[in-house]
């Protein structure tokens, strides 16, 4: 099986069974000396990486190289440059006026994860498209459609998820980075960033699952199909 067709499989299965609104997205990592896959282009005007992937659960295919990335917050964030310097100070969020002091702020950028290698850019598309191995994949959706990955990861390894988030950061951080550095999924309720630049509605929010644990979720969501998911009040 293709990777394309392997890709366009899982999408259709979660779209389907989970109800979802939006094409799953699937996100790339283009690292230093890698080649970008073919057959995406450059946007026109610069985009941050959030509206890029909101972007992309509506059909856009994106192959964005640093200059094509309006926001130096995401960027360094997903490996493409270092953190200015007034990110890493706390200075550039102090200013939304959301933290009531300066180092709570770079408390906030300094736990905040960031890709555990040098990248030089990133390719976004709806998952059904990619014709690549996705480092992240991505879902917007309701609190409901949201919760049926938490027993689609712990169906066989048990235990509990424990997701870490803030105000800010959700998709370049919330989302890519902490799944691509922890190797689990994680969840943010969208931050200031999404819902001033994106069409992230209110009642949404968003998960991001490392590619690798894909292929599996797909298999026990088969199986959820008929025997678990029709028992649950999916009203909404």
């Amino acid at each position: 099986m293709t990777t394309l067709k392997k890709n366009a499989d899982a999408s259709k299965a979660f779209k389907e069974i989970l109800e979802l609104r939006h094409e799953p997205v699937a996100v790339k990592l283009i690292k230093e000396k890698e080649e970008y896959p073919k057959g995406y282009t450059i946007p026109e005007k610069q985009m941050s990486y959030c509206q890029s992937v909101m972007q992309a659960r509506h059909g856009g295919k994106f192959m964005m190289p640093l200059d094509a990335h309006a926001c130096n917050v995401g960027a360094s964030s997903l490996g493409m440059m270092a953190r200015p310097e007034k990110v890493a100070s706390g200075e550039f969020h102090f200013g939304q006026k959301m933290h009531e002091n300066l180092g709570a702020v770079k408390k906030m950028i300094d736990e905040g994860a960031t890709v555990p290698f040098k990248t030089k850019g990133t390719v976004v598309c709806p998952l059904k498209d990619a014709d690549f191995e996705p480092d992240v994949v991505i879902f917007v959706d309701i609190p409901e459609r949201i919760y049926w990955f938490e027993p689609l990861h712990t169906a066989v390894k048990g235990g509990r998820i424990h997701y870490v988030t803030a105000p800010f950061q959700a998709a370049c951080v919330d989302i890519t980075a902490t799944p691509l550095k922890t190797k689990e999924p994680n969840i943010s309720i969208g931050c200031f960033g999404c819902r001033k630049r994106t069409d992230l509605k209110p009642d949404e929010m968003v998960i991001g699952i490392p590619g690798s644990l894909i292929p599996e979720m797909v298999k026990t969501l088969i199986r959820y199909k008929d025997e678990v998911i029709p028992k649950a009040n999916r009203a909404g």
